[in-house]
């Protein structure tokens, strides 16, 4: 019997692309056969393919060979044996088992050769996948969920290992040993022997390959049912207190019902076509083996046959039934990892919308100017962000973009990295197009501290190095302490080596603000992005905060986009954002005199912040100030 489906994973499972198999098995052969200038050792990979196909076909013929020893044994013990040869049975059956073992040890060594030419492939073919993945658009991943594709390259990996291991260890070894018994049936026997095993094994694969086809649409339903019952189990059991206030026990009862009925109907259909897949295969054979051995039987009784060919036939016969019971099950597999496989690949022909221009030279800053000349952007047809803005934020000075939520500040930063391109103008540093450069050399030339810091899930060491991999651990404590981080992190248990957990979830947003601060530090830009920065932190933590940054950001070039305006108020130059045009610009000081949109924003900010500070009860006040003054002290 053929193995039952496996279990259904919680996605729906849905009908390969026109292609797929072509597609994919172009892309994945030449890392089984590697091109020369492409791999150092290609020389031993081509050797190793080499070498595993002849361990194929040796542990084949090994195989092949042994019911042709078997049936030496059987004649040399039958009765027309006769005396003079009872000492052949046992060089037979010696060599019978010898031939058993080089069977087993040529497939074993079959495999031990070919792994590291598979394993290479896999890690290869991973590894472009990510790194072009890396290399495509911010807008490509805002589009797409990181989640899936994950999944994508983990079931791509996993599809060619499934590939590998069916085609090249199975399948096509169960080929090279149908072609070999028939010509040893042909030449020992005779042309019908030979026949009826072709016609019997053409027979039970087509019915095998058509039959599974079609339980295909069975299998598809099961794991659609399978999903949505899941599906509906999690988000009810996720959702306990919502359930409970509503007291919808039942109703939730009902629903996974419903999925599960479906499931069960499913899996109802596909077992029973198994069942009908297992008696048609058995029925095959059945006829296959009835043939032969009637012909063989025939055979022995017109004397024209020993017993030890009648065995010959049946041994043959069964040894391919079993590689042949396991065929709807290979298809299956092979057919999804093909799919699988055409998923990742797939990926590796999405357009990369920011590309380097051939030629492209690295960015060499200077005194770091910055300047976006009429720039005009949109994400989308229908949606512009951004209108003929123009600005320069001279080498070494401070510029700050201040406006309401929409306005298109954060776009800026994202433009100046070149994570898009602009639609209209051009962005420059130090009079170089930034399209004309390296984009290694532009992200290079620029620090970021962002408004949310996202860590790793790894040591305050890893972090904080991350601004500069090849850092030693001296310039690290340094980054740390210009951060104001080094008294922190020694006074923990496991100092540098502390873990902060998934995204930085064991930090205060004032730590993760300065390991933002200290790894942008270590990377040594000399243009630094302050983007909203300090809008999420408490007031205190913020002062001290906006401290560091001013630090940091002497001698810089300096972009800061905030919201809160008492952040940006010693800017050389404010620049107010409304719907994606510059409204107006200044000093906080003549921005307030001119009593328009600014001064507008600062009234209702000192307001809020005035209101806020109203509510709190005196004590709770004062309870605040003695914590701030302690803190200060040393306390």
């Amino acid at each position: 019997m053929t193995p039952p489906p496996p279990k259904s994973e919680a996605t729906k499972e849905k009908g390969p692309p026109p292609g797929y198999g072509r597609r994919a098995l172009a892309t994945l052969l030449p890392y089984l056969w590697p091109r020369a200038p492409a791999e150092e050792d290609w020389l031993e990979l081509r050797i190793r393919v080499v070498a595993a196909l002849a361990c194929l076909v040796l542990a084949k013929v090994t195989v092949v060979y042994v019911p042709i020893l078997f049936k030496e044994a059987v004649d040399a013990l039958s009765p027309t044996g006769g005396a003079a040869v009872a000492a052949v049975p046992i060089a037979v059956l010696i060599a019978y088992g010898a031939a058993r073992v080089f069977g087993v040890a040529f497939a074993e060594l079959r495999d031990a050769i070919f792994a590291k030419v598979g394993h290479r492939a896999m890690r290869q073919l991973a590894l472009r996948t990510f790194r072009h993945l890396h290399s495509l658009s911010l807008r490509y991943h805002l589009e797409r969920q990181t989640g899936g594709l994950s999944r994508a390259i983990e079931r791509g990996t996993k599809g060619i290992e499934n590939l590998l291991s069916w085609t090249l260890f199975t399948i096509f070894p169960t080929i090279v040993e149908i072609a070999l018994v028939t010509v040893v049936l042909w030449a020992l026997l005779d042309f019908w022997f030979a026949l009826i095993v072709l016609v019997t094994v053409a027979v039970y694969s087509a019915y095998t390959v058509l039959v599974t086809e079609w339980r295909i649409k069975f299998r598809r339903q099961l794991n659609e049912s399978d999903s949505e019952a899941s599906t509906k189990a999690i988000d009810s059991l996720l959702n306990y207190e919502t359930v409970k206030y509503f007291g919808n026990e039942q109703h939730e009862a009902n629903r996974f019902d419903k999925a599960m009925r479906r499931y069960e109907r499913a899996a109802v259909l596909s077992d029973q076509s198994l069942s009908l897949l297992n008696v048609g295969q058995g029925f095959i054979i059945a006829i296959g083996l009835t043939l032969v051995m009637y012909c063989a039987g025939v055979g022995v009784v017109a004397g024209t046959m020993t017993v030890g060919e009648f065995v010959l036939v049946n041994a043959y016969l069964l040894q391919l039934y079993q590689p042949l019971n396991m065929l709807g099950f290979m298809y299956r597999e092979v057919k999804q990892a093909l799919v699988d496989m055409e998923s990742m690949f797939s990926l590796l022909r999405v357009h990369r919308e920011i590309e380097d221009k051939p030629g492209a030279q690295p960015l060499r800053v200077a005194g770091g100017e910055v300047v976006f000349d009429k720039v005009s952007f949109r994400y989308e047809e229908r949606r512009s962000i951004l209108h003929d803005v123009s600005f320069a934020v001279p080498a070494g000075k401070t510029v700050a973009i201040v406006g309401p939520s929409g306005a298109g500040k954060s776009t800026i930063s994202r433009i100046l990295f070149r994570f898009y391109d602009v639609e209209g103008g051009s962005v420059r540093i130090d009079g170089h197009d930034i399209r004309d450069v390296t984009q290694a050399s532009l992200r290079n030339a620029i620090g970021i501290v962002p408004q949310d810091t996202v860590l790793f899930n790894d040591t305050l060491y890893y972090n904080i190095a991350y601004g500069r991999p090849g850092a030693t651990r001296a310039e690290i404590e340094e980054a740390a302490r210009l951060a104001h981080l080094h008294q922190f992190i020694a006074n923990l248990p496991d100092g540098y080596d502390a873990m902060v957990g998934e995204r930085g979830l064991k930090l205060s947003g004032g730590e993760k603000q300065r390991v933002a601060i200290a790894r942008t530090i270590l990377k040594r830009p000399r243009i630094l992005i302050f983007d909203e920065a300090t809008s999420a932190l408490d007031t205190h933590t913020e002062k001290e905060i906006q401290s560091n940054l001013r630090e940091v950001s002497a001698d810089h070039t300096t972009l800061v986009i905030a919201h809160r305006l008492s952040t940006v108020i010693d800017a050389d130059e404010i620049i107010v954002l409304d719907r994606g045009r510059i409204v107006e610009r200044g000093r906080h000081g003549e921005l307030l005199a001119r009593d328009g949109v600014y001064a507008a924003l600062w009234r209702r900010q000192q307001e809020a912040a005035s209101g806020e500070a109203a509510k709190e009860p005196p004590e709770i006040a004062e309870d605040k100030d003695r914590l701030v003054a302690a803190a200060a002290a040393g306390e």
